[in-house]
């Protein structure tokens, strides 16, 4: 439709919604970040009358409190949403003007007990559009475990109520309607989602394993709580954010964006409560980087893997980008409630290495070196940190896993004494994982850059479904 503009947010696998109409607008889900909507609105010629939340989001802390101020839109939630800002609650099957069109909030738990959908009509009062957050995603529902501890409910309980929001609220629809989700594929909310970010309901009705008409309630429970991973540590603690509000983001890009001298950065390195954190590309962290400090690139799933590799929110961070991503990096970090990022690296590695500070590189080797010396010792120290499914797939016979996201409490498992060679799918998480345990001490480690499909091809002996150490 030409009043909707999808935003998409790749790292996030997130998508937020622009609707406009004859002057007024409205935006559904918005990031934290609030120029994108502001400058749209300005564009457009038209003014933010209303924020929809379609839930409290887990995996990111979203922009409706800054948006609100800035704009005077209000912000509306559906059934069940107790907050500690102003917004208004609406009930179910409530109606919003937005110029011409019309949108119906459907109150549709299950996800979270506060879920709800918004039904666009058009001007004439066809149904156009339903914004399902993440009740409904493109060949997937929402988890139904996210509010268990803040709620009393099992996930069998949610999810009971989810079969009843999908079939009761949603399939009834007619099948030409679009689905807009809140995220796609990569998103922690589900388990399958598709890479397509909207479909048709009658498509979804058709090819969704969750949407099938022969599906019984019990048949429903079994299969959208099976084979749930626990959710990232961060998700609880950015659904409160999102209750009970935050810092301006305006403060939160200030206080990050700080440009530090050498000298400036390494006063605050040796803090014990300040972190590291070095966002620059894989390959050129491993040949050089401040002791001490942790990779995470800002080239990829950046804040889902800031949100489950750093268990504070509180943490004080400082930063060494690439240049020109200064800003960039506070404000993802932002993105998953991390506001307390307090400077950058001014020059970034190369004015530290100028300066003649101490300078330490993570050992790193290709696939076929890693097979040569497989083949010479097959005695050697295997160490594969991807998640349970890739692991159980397949795996090198013998090799140790956990997976990166559980890094912190199997620490234990790693010998200080032993030469250790870690891998993952393609060299990323082995390198995050090289970097945090460098951090901690840890100096025999050898970390393979390449794809686990070419060590799978290499001939090296391999095995199915085997126990893990932990998770």
């Amino acid at each position: 439709m030409k009043n909707i503009e999808q935003i998409y947010t790749g790292c996030l696998a997130q998508g937020a919604y622009f609707i406009h109409s004859d002057g007024e607008a409205a935006v559904i889900d918005p990031l934290r970040e609030t120029s994108p909507y502001i400058k749209k609105a300005e564009e457009q010629g038209v003014k933010i009358k209303y924020i929809f939340e379609t839930h409290f989001h887990a995996d990111f802390v979203s922009g409706h409190v800054d948006l609100a101020n800035k704009t005077g839109a209000q912000i509306v939630y559906g059934p069940n949403s107790p907050t500690e800002y102003e917004k208004h609650t609406a009930t179910d099957g409530e109606e919003f003007k937005v110029g011409k069109l019309t949108i119906r909030v459907l109150h549709t738990p299950g996800h979270t007990p506060e879920s709800s959908s918004f039904l666009l009509f058009d001007e004439n009062g066809k149904e156009q559009a339903i914004f399902t957050g993440d009740t409904l995603f493109i060949g997937d529902v929402g988890r139904p475990d996210l509010a268990q501890k803040a709620t009393g409910l099992t996930q069998e309980d949610l999810a009971g109520w989810l079969f009843d929001s999908l079939r009761n609220k949603i399939m009834t629809l007619p099948d030409d309607i679009i689905v807009y989700p809140a995220h796609g594929a990569g998103s922690a909310c589900g388990k399958n989602m598709s890479s397509e970010t909207w479909d048709t309901l009658g498509n979804q009705k058709r090819t969704n394993y969750a949407l099938r008409p022969d599906m019984t309630r019990d048949e429903f429970i079994k299969e959208v709580t099976d084979g749930l991973m626990p959710p990232p540590q961060y998700f609880a603690k950015n659904a409160k954010l999102n209750k009970t509000g935050y810092e301006s983001i305006d403060t939160v890009l200030e206080r990050g964006a700080q440009p530090l001298s050498p000298a400036e950065f390494e006063v605050l390195a040796e803090e014990r409560d300040v972190l590291m954190l070095d966002v620059r590309d894989q390959e050129i962290f491993v040949k050089g980087h401040i002791p001490g400090s942790i990779y995470i690139s800002l080239d990829g799933s950046f804040a889902p893997w800031v949100g489950a590799l750093i268990p504070d929110l509180e943490q004080k961070i400082i930063l060494i980008t690439p240049a020109g991503r200064e800003e960039e990096a506070v404000k993802r970090l932002a993105r998953v409630g991390y506001d307390h990022a307090i400077g950058y690296l001014k020059g970034g590695f190369e004015a530290w290495k100028d300066s003649g500070k101490e300078v330490d590189t993570i050992e790193t080797i290709s696939v076929d070196e890693f097979v040569e010396t497989y083949k010479k010792d097959n005695s050697i120290n295997v160490v594969d940190v991807r998640k349970p499914g890739e692991w159980g797939a397949s795996h090198v016979i013998d090799a140790q896993h956990f997976a990166l996201d559980y890094i912190n409490e199997n620490m234990a498992e790693i010998n200080p004494d032993k030469k250790y060679y870690l891998h993952c799918m393609s060299g990323n998480r082995s390198t995050i994982a090289c970097s945090i345990l460098q951090a901690r001490g840890f100096r025999n480690l050898i970390n393979v850059h390449g794809k686990f499909d070419d060590i799978k091809e290499s001939g090296m002996p391999m095995e199915g479904t085997c126990p893990s150490l932990k998770k």
